[in-house]
């Protein structure tokens, strides 16, 4: 009944062709894997996977919008943790569920505009298009630099800057001092930019500054956060714990023998 009442709903919208409807977790996986689809509104609670484990075999470069519509209201900031646009409980009203679709179609809308803006760039750059002037080569300064836009404005931001990095769904967020940038890049992708000797990855959301980081502090249960300079908390993950000791450790050696 739920799915019927989602196709009703979508059925009104010249945007949206509905390309797969799934009963169960495991034939969500199967389904995303094969149709690689734009959108994906996913419940919690399924036959054989829950929504989360749906999203974890399909991995964290995932492509798509997600859009949880479940009747559990106890499992928002999970959802939210995995970076799922919006949480919308059963039973919905239109206007709640409207408004969630016309945010997935914002987004996508985005998504579609920043990959043609890639492509245009990646052909001018190899010169695939003869009719157009090569680009100029960019200046020394700009290759420490992300370009940011930010409504109508281009930002530069120096990297040498940025203190942290907060993965955002398709977007990260640059935290600069007292301000932060919204950039259009998924964390994979940026992480595979930066200087592993001054960034590290210490969860599937954060990337630090070394340099920035002040001290490791204990939390519950046994876990430890990272603690920057401007007192910052940022959760830090079991697995990546040993790398950022090491890594603080060589940073220490170095700043000794300078």
């Amino acid at each position: 009944m739920a799915r019927a009442s989602i196709r009703v709903l979508l059925s009104g919208d010249p945007d949206i062709e509905i390309i797969g409807e799934c009963c169960s977790g495991a034939e969500a996986v199967l389904q995303i894997q094969a149709l690689a689809p734009e959108l994906v509104f996913l419940d919690v609670q399924m036959p054989r996977m829950t929504g989360f484990e749906v999203l974890q075999a399909v991995g964290d470069d995932r492509r798509f919008v997600v859009v949880f519509v479940t009747a559990y209201d106890t499992y928002a900031l999970e959802a939210f943790d995995v970076h799922a646009l919006d949480y919308v409980l059963k039973p919905f009203d239109d206007k709640r569920f409207q408004r969630a679709l016309e945010r997935a179609k914002d987004q996508i809308r985005h998504a579609r505009l920043d990959h043609l803006a890639s492509q245009l760039v990646n052909e001018l750059a190899s010169g695939s298009n003869t009719a157009v002037p090569t680009q100029p080569a960019a200046p020394p300064e700009a290759e420490g630099r992300i370009v940011v836009r930010d409504g109508g404005r281009t930002v530069f931001v120096p990297i040498a800057e940025i203190d942290w990095i907060e993965a955002a769904d398709y977007y990260v967020q640059l935290h600069v001092g007292q301000r932060s940038y919204l950039h259009r890049e998924p964390m994979r992708d940026l992480e595979a930019r930066l200087d592993p000797r001054r960034f590290v990855r210490i969860h599937r959301s954060a990337i630090v500054a070394i340099d920035r980081v002040a001290e490791l502090r204990p939390s519950a249960h046994g876990d430890h956060c990272v603690r920057l300079r401007d007192g910052t908390d940022l959760r830090l993950s079991r697995a990546r714990r040993g790398q950022l000791r090491v890594l603080l450790e060589m940073q220490a050696q170095r700043a000794a023998g300078a």
